[in-house]
C-alpha cells in the first residue's frame, strides 16, 4: 500500500470511529470502539489519541471511556448555521415543546436519510430524543416522509429504486405501494406520522418548511412515546406541528406553493 493510500485509509477510519463516539453520550471503551469498528486496538488507539490531540475525540481518564470532542461538536454546528433556518427555527420549536410537552425537531433530507440538526427536548422525564445528527432512512422519518410527499409521484419512485427502503421496525414501509398510500394521507392531512417506524414505542408527527422558491426546506416535527400520543391525539398534534412549520416558513420569506395547497 503506498503512502497515499494509507492516508487515505487513515482518515476514513478515524471518520468511522468519530461517528462511532456520536453515536452515544455515554462514552465508549478503546475495545468496543475497535470491535464496532473492525480494527485492532492498538490502530484504534492511534487513530482516537490523534483525534484527541486535534479536539475532535476526549479521553474520560477516570471513567476509560472515549467521547466526542468540542471541535467535533463546533464542525457540526457550523454545518447546521450555514442552514440559514436553524437559528430561526428555534422560537418555534420551544413553542412547539411546550403546546405539546414532547420533544420537537429540525431536521433536513441529506441524500437518502433525514438528519436531524436541532432539537428542544421535552421537560418530561420519560422522553423520545434522537440525538442531533443522528440520521434516519427516509421513510422510516415522520420529517423525510413530510418532505418526500412535497415531491412528484415520479420523483419518490426514482428515489425509492435508487436508494431502497431499509426498514428498522416491523412497522417500516417495504415497498412503494404503502409508501405511496402513506404520502398520499400526508398531503391531504398536511403532516406526516411515523407509527413506530423508527423505533419501537416511539412516534412523531412532522410538517415540511417551505423555502422562498416553493420548495422544501426542512422538517418539524414532534417526538413522543407511543403511549403519550395515541391515533386519537394525532390530528390535534399535527395541528400544532403544521402551524408551527406555517409560521417557520413565513419567518423565512418562504411560500407554499399552490400545487400543494
Amino acid at each position: 500500500m503506498d503512502g497515499k493510500s494509507g492516508g487515505v485509509q487513515s482518515v476514513t477510519r478515524a471518520l468511522l470511529l468519530l461517528r462511532l463516539l456520536a453515536r452515544s453520550d455515554e462514552g465508549h471503551r478503546v475495545s468496543d470502539l475497535a470491535r464496532a469498528a473492525g480494527l485492532a486496538v492498538s490502530t484504534a488507539h492511534r487513530l482516537l489519541t490523534t483525534l484527541e490531540s486535534e479536539g475532535f475525540a476526549q479521553f474520560d481518564a477516570e471513567e476509560s471511556l472515549w467521547h466526542v470532542g468540542r471541535e467535533a461538536y463546533a464542525v457540526g454546528a457550523a454545518y447546521a448555521q450555514r442552514r440559514n433556518f436553524v437559528a430561526p427555527a428555534m422560537p418555534f420549536l420551544r413553542r412547539l415543546r411546550d403546546e405539546t410537552r414532547e420533544t420537537a425537531n429540525l431536521g433536513v433530507l441529506d441524500i437518502d436519510h433525514l438528519v436531524t440538526l436541532s432539537q428542544v427536548e421535552s421537560r418530561e422525564i420519560v422522553r423520545a430524543i434522537s440525538p442531533p445528527g443522528g440520521r434516519v432512512p427516509a421513510f422510516c422519518s415522520g420529517m423525510g416522509k413530510a418532505i418526500l410527499a412535497t415531491w412528484p409521484d415520479d420523483q419518490i419512485a426514482d428515489f425509492a429504486a435508487r436508494t431502497g427502503f431499509h426498514p428498522l421496525t416491523s412497522h417500516s414501509h417495504r415497498g412503494l405501494e404503502t409508501a405511496m398510500e402513506d404520502i398520499a394521507r400526508i398531503r391531504e392531512q398536511g403532516f406526516a406520522v411515523d407509527d413506530e417506524e423508527h423505533a419501537p414505542g416511539l412516534r412523531c408527527i412532522a410538517a415540511v418548511v417551505w423555502s422562498e422558491t416553493g420548495e422544501a426546506a426542512c422538517a418539524i416535527s414532534i417526538s413522543a412515546l407511543s403511549a403519550r400520543l395515541p391515533a386519537a391525539k394525532f390530528a390535534q398534534a399535527g395541528g400544532h406541528v403544521a402551524r408551527a412549520a406555517a409560521d417557520l416558513t413565513a419567518r423565512l420569506g418562504g411560500r407554499r406553493p399552490l400545487s400543494a395547497s
